[in-house]
């Protein structure tokens, strides 16, 4: 049996025994396509051939560890993708369960003895009323980390989508954390050191103060960024195009319940808006994120086969 052609099988198999990732079919491919432009011919294992030889067994290798290395990372982001859908989902359901304790004790759905303004009894719901704001701050965190996920998972031909809807992402998140983060960290304290100049403009339980300005500028924002989002998917199979009627969804749900609440309640709506979107966007999220997930971990399947 001639020495090139035992050396090139020792090379292939060490290709296979030294990275787990790259199989033999793949590894037999690169043989096929580029050891007989370049081998030499008969024995001939001097001079030019021996040269043509090593070049193409150089070829074989740099292709076997590049398939390797792009089958690795392509499931190393698609993990990290399933995990922060999975993530999202759960961590907004927690959310979800502390913000339904968190009855207002203002407003139109306050259940009775309600505050009034200037609201300096607010301490008297401190901190039953503000521990959903401190998990809303991670849930934050993880839905940055889930649109960027989705966001380098995406074909090239979509990153426009993914790219749309990561900045209406990043834009929602800022507008939310700003809002969120000031609301525990400079309310409660202000009221307890008996600094209530501005703090009824600012707290959460005035129906038309900042605080529920900025929560609705935040969700209709994110309520776009899963718009855009949901073209990142296609319409293959069933599950794609589940995630992506979802996606569109809160977008225009929000818009119906904007309109609904302006032209009943004018201006005067209250934090009746705040609520609809909150409760449209988080149904959503609960649900995508599980649906998102099994996506990836379909793809990794299919990626590992």
């Amino acid at each position: 049996m001639p020495i090139y052609f035992i050396m090139q099988r020792l090379l292939l198999w060490l290709i296979n025994v030294g990275q787990p990732k790259l199989t033999r079919k793949d590894a037999a491919f690169s043989y096929i396509v580029y050891v007989p432009a370049e081998r030499p011919i008969g024995n001939d294992l001097a001079g030019l051939g021996w040269f043509r030889w090593m070049k193409a067994t150089k070829v074989i290798i740099n292709q076997g560890t590049g398939l390797m290395n792009k089958d690795h990372d392509l499931n190393s982001s698609l993990k990290f993708g399933y995990f922060s859908s999975i993530s999202l989902s759960i961590w907004t359901l927690i959310t979800f369960g502390f913000a339904m304790i968190a009855i207002p004790p203002v407003g139109p759905y306050c259940p009775g003895d309600c505050m009034s303004y200037p609201y300096s009894d607010l301490l008297a719901y401190y901190p039953r009323d503000y521990y959903w704001i401190y998990l809303a701050i991670f849930q934050l965190f993880i839905f940055i980390i889930f649109m960027i996920s989705n966001h380098a998972l995406a074909t090239s031909e979509k990153k426009i989508f993914s790219s749309i809807s990561s900045a209406f992402g990043l834009m929602a998140a800022t507008v939310l954390l700003i809002a969120y983060f000031t609301q525990f960290s400079v309310v409660p304290i202000s009221v307890f050191k008996g600094e209530t100049e501005g703090i009824a403009l600012i707290t959460q339980y005035n129906g038309h103060g900042l605080f529920i300005a900025l929560e609705e500028l935040g969700y209709i924002s994110m309520s776009i960024s899963l718009f855009f989002l949901a073209f990142v998917f296609s319409r293959k199979n069933r599950l794609e195009k589940a995630i992506q009627w979802i996606l569109m969804a809160p977008l225009l749900v929000t818009a119906l319940a904007f309109v609904y609440y302006s032209v009943k309640y004018g201006i005067d709506r209250d934090y009746r808006f705040e609520v609809a979107t909150i409760t449209i966007n988080w149904l959503v999220l609960i649900v995508v994120g599980i649906l998102i997930s099994i996506h990836f971990k379909r793809k990794m399947n299919a990626n590992s086969a």
